[in-house]
């Protein structure tokens, strides 16, 4: 079974410095905010576990995630300012994920290749 889905999930994991949570959390509602506007964008949110957080995003394709960390490239180096990114997963396509290995190789992510499924 094959999948037509061309839809890329992007999860960053931070570890937050300590004393650093309210600032944190304060430029994940500008995130938020920013990313309710891009088009492309199919779901976004935040979730916490002490001084951990991750990010659940997906777009539906990979210029989607491209637009969008143009969109909010001046928060995440804020972010990363007060926050170690621990982990970077990029799920999708192995033809749209092929389209984010150069850009995205800054950051050292793992790829996962999407070879099953469907989406509603």
């Amino acid at each position: 079974m094959s999948t037509h889905d061309k839809c890329c999930s992007i999860a960053p994991y931070f570890k937050i410095a300590d004393g650093q949570h309210a600032s944190f959390k304060n430029l994940c509602e500008q995130f938020v905010a920013r990313a309710s506007k891009e088009q492309k964008c199919l779901y976004y949110g935040f979730s916490f576990n002490g001084d951990e957080a991750y990010c659940r995003e997906g777009y539906e394709d990979a210029e989607g995630l491209l637009m969008h960390l143009d969109n909010v490239g001046d928060l995440l180096n804020k972010a990363l300012s007060i926050a170690e990114l621990v982990r970077l997963e990029i799920h999708g396509p192995e033809q749209e994920l092929k389209k984010l290995y150069e850009p995205l190789a800054q950051f050292k992510p793992q790829f996962f290749i999407l070879e099953y499924g469907f989406r509603r």
